[in-house]
């Protein structure tokens, strides 16, 4: 239940299509066009940017990806990116090496179970809660043969609280959200036969 086994930015073919069936006009990068048009998809259509969809300066970079990954969907892509950020969020919280393993790259895996090492040193253990996702907006996009990369901000609201060894409360509350800003960096393979896309970069605003 832990696998992101393609939940960013890929078509399983059971979405239901809404109706009646139209041509997306915002944020079309990835999207084809409604049956009976005899045009060739429109892969690489440079619609504005939606507002909490994605900034204008990564069009450019979504265009590219989308021609090379004919089943790049933008907008599955943010909110399976959404998916992905709570996975993570709750598998660092609750000490999962194993599902961040298969969620991050190596370098993102590392400094994470550091940091849990580190907690489980000391005896400390999180309740943290992900109370929301207020937005989450594609900042920047890019494509290198064959690897995709794309940035995502994250503006949410988290309830956090640490307890030592004893069971007591050392920090936080469960009670009072934080807001937190963060830049997330995705990246895949495009050429591979692994849907899978992994957790590159994490960086707060």
């Amino acid at each position: 239940g832990l696998r992101l086994y393609s939940v960013l930015g890929k078509r399983t073919g059971h979405e239901q299509d809404p109706l009646p069936r139209q041509t997306v006009e915002v944020g079309s990068v990835g999207y084809r066009k409604p049956v009976g048009n005899t045009a060739e998809p429109a892969y690489g259509d440079a619609q504005a940017a939606k507002p909490g969809f994605a900034d204008a300066s990564a069009m450019g970079g979504m265009r590219s990806i989308a021609n090379a990954d004919r089943q790049f969907d933008a907008q599955l892509f943010i909110e399976g990116a959404k998916s992905a950020y709570k996975l993570i969020l709750e598998a660092f919280w609750r000490g999962d090496k194993e599902a961040l393993r298969f969620l991050c790259d190596d370098d993102v895996f590392e400094s994470f179970a550091e940091e849990i090492d580190a907690r489980n040193s000391r005896g400390e253990t999180l309740e943290n809660r992900l109370v929301r996702i207020e937005e989450a907006q594609i900042v920047d996009a890019s494509y290198d043969h064959p690897m995709a990369r794309i940035s995502v901000r994250f503006d949410a609201d988290i309830a956090a609280l640490v307890k030592n060894a004893d069971g007591a409360i050392v920090g936080g509350s469960l009670t009072d959200a934080v807001e937190t800003k963060d830049i997330w960096t995705f990246f895949r393979d495009v050429k591979s036969n692994n849907r899978n896309w992994k957790l590159d970069e994490t960086d707060a605003v």
